[in-house]
């Protein structure tokens, strides 16, 4: 129906008789000629209807409007001087058109597609059809089917096959809540949808394939927010016979071509990595955004003999004394007061203020300190005239998790943040368990499948202190990958299982079929997962997720567009053996 596409023609067509079709993004009469902007995925090319070339296709003009569906004919000219677009690919040109045809019309538009203001977002996904037709919208997607091409195809140059791994699973323990399937065969029982490959993507290993990857579905049950979805896109990697060196390698060559292909710019590897302890005792969580420095720094030591009431008593509790440096801002009263009060109402009991000035450090606690308290501050924070010192002392753990939310508050505030740099780290050497307030047990920190960096079969010490060859990909503060090495030999990963209050029982109903395959020869095995979605916002500058899927749902979880979830008919759930409740609010 179309010799190209309209963004494809150039100066070079010009006498060139061409066929395009598209839709009417906008047209202006201007008495005698009508001109009608044609758009379709690859851009906008300006159509013109003369009465004097073409009197029936300019009469048949008059009858066109916004997201009219049209074809044309005609022949490509150049733009009268001085009429030029520059900001058009096509801007040089113009196509005089003999014959019109009308495809189809639309109705008025919910929303207009030119409006510079966003439209409401759940007008946007109600009508998502009309909204992906608007050019930056489709950029976004344009973008996404790229950055999935340079990933397959960098993927299979490095020696990975594209496998697929079945979406009707077995539920399992020791994730987020699985979405599940009633099986109309099997009467009583239940799918689950994959929260990832994890079990199959190791069982490929164990069948030889060396090198799996998979750009998969993934489905979690959970609340949702700006990055989560109830399903969503991962790419799954899982490898034979390495350490967490060949993972990190391989994973920062895929991030490499994904931000070249987004950014248009080289990306510097290998990344930074740190510690899980030092980012946690430095920077207050396991994913540190590192576009800016305030550093947590120990005061602790300073304060052993100290006769200041509120630090002794942290001292003699084992607590922890933490100072975060502003340096070269000279804050107010009013500024000093508004970040105290921002700390308590993240859930600190105090937070302590000190100015450095003329040499000297001011605060109202000041004349608590002795002077080698006062100079060891002073040391520690290599603090100088025009510094805020903000101090805290608590619980170690609460301690870090409050500074560090502080500190991102300073970050924000006082315009810290390079919002033009993308700062990537790998923390490793995660806990293998944490401990879970709610369950009163210790819980995997990423997923019971993970190995520990020493043999765990006769374990019998701090569970606290056993450490994993676990790593996460960070970017600017939020995770967007994350992977281990495996248990790949059954002893080691009932060992797991029994730490984590597993029973043998429990495992083989469970688990049988993993635990059987690690006896037939399983290698040793290692992978991640990346959220892919995740990555692609960050990368294009984007706010949610959402907007770089194609039909997402809303934060409830609904589907605008198609009405899901829905009732299903009477007949159906019978068909299930499935009766619904009524439950009263």
């Amino acid at each position: 129906m179309r010799h190209t596409e309209c963004g494809r023609l150039t100066s070079g067509d010009i006498g060139r008789d061409v066929v395009l079709a598209g839709w009417v993004f906008r047209r202006r009469d201007h008495g005698g000629l009508i001109f009608a902007d044609l758009r379709d995925v690859t851009g906008i090319t300006q159509v013109v209807f003369s009465p004097e070339i073409a009197p029936q296709a300019h009469a048949a003009a008059h009858e066109i409007k916004q997201e009219y569906v049209v074809r044309v004919e005609g022949s490509v000219s150049q733009r009268p001087e001085g009429t030029e677009n520059k900001d058009l690919p096509t801007g040089q040109i113009e196509v005089y058109v003999r014959t019109l045809e009308i495809l189809n019309t639309c109705k008025p538009l919910p929303f207009q597609l030119e409006e510079d203001e966003e439209p409401n977002e759940s007008l946007r996904l109600k009508y998502r059809y009309i909204d992906m037709r608007r050019p930056q919208v489709q950029k976004v997607f344009v973008e996404r089917s790229r950055a999935l091409q340079v990933l397959r195809n960098f993927l299979v140059s490095q020696g990975f096959f594209e496998i697929e791994t079945p979406f009707l699973t077995k539920s399992t323990p020791e994730g987020a809540r699985d979405f599940i399937v009633p099986s109309r065969l099997n009467a009583g029982q239940f799918y689950a949808l994959p929260q990832s490959p994890q079990l199959f993507k190791q069982i490929l290993m164990v069948a030889g394939f060396d090198r799996y990857f998979q750009l998969v579905r993934c489905f979690r049950d959970e609340d949702l927010r700006a990055d989560r979805q109830p399903e969503f896109t991962q790419l799954d990697l899982e490898m034979s016979f390495v350490d967490v060196d060949d993972v990190v390698t391989v994973s920062e060559g895929i991030i490499k071509v994904v931000f070249e292909s987004l950014q248009g710019k080289p990306l510097q590897t290998p990344f930074i990595r740190m510690d899980f302890d030092e980012a946690m005792e430095r920077y207050g969580t396991d994913k540190p955004d590192l576009r800016f420095q305030l550093p947590m720094v120990e005061l602790t030591h300073i304060f052993q003999q100290t006769d200041f009431g509120v630090f002794k008593k942290v001292c003699s509790d084992g607590g922890a004394i933490k100072a975060i440096t502003l340096r070269g801002r000279t804050l107010s009263r009013k500024d000093l007061d508004d970040a105290v009060d921002m700390a308590k109402g993240m859930g600190a009991g105090g937070l302590i203020w000190m100015r450095r000035d003329a040499g000297k450090l001011q605060s109202p606690v000041v004349k608590f300190l002795s002077e080698v308290e006062i100079t060891g501050i002073d040391r520690a924070c290599d603090l100088h005239d025009g510094d805020v010192l903000f101090v805290m002392a608590d619980a170690r753990d609460k301690v870090n998790e409050l500074m560090g939310k502080f500190r991102l508050y300073l970050g924000t505030k006082y315009d810290l943040v390079n919002k033009d740099t993308f700062s990537f780290l790998w923390v490793v050497n995660f806990p293998l368990l944490e401990y879970s307030d709610e369950e009163k047990r210790y819980v995997a920190r990423h997923h019971p499948f993970t190995s520990a960096k020493n043999s765990i079969v006769d374990f019998s010490g701090d569970l606290g202190l056993i450490r994993a060859n676990a790593y996460d990909l960070v970017l600017n503060g939020v995770e967007i990958g994350g992977g281990s090495i495996r248990n790949y030999r059954r002893d080691e990963q009932m060992a797991m299982f029994r730490l984590l209050q597993i029973d043998e029982e429990q495992a083989s109903e469970q688990f049988g079929f993993l635990l059987e395959a690690l006896e037939m020869g399983a290698p040793p095995h290692g992978g991640i997962a990346f959220g892919f979605d995740r990555i692609l916002m960050m990368l294009m500058g984007l706010e949610s997720i959402r907007d770089v899927i194609p039909f997402p749902k809303t934060q409830k979880g609904t589907c605008l567009l198609s009405g899901a979830p829905a009732r299903v008919s009477q007949k159906q759930l019978n068909e299930l053996k499935i009766r619904t409740v009524t439950v009263k609010e």
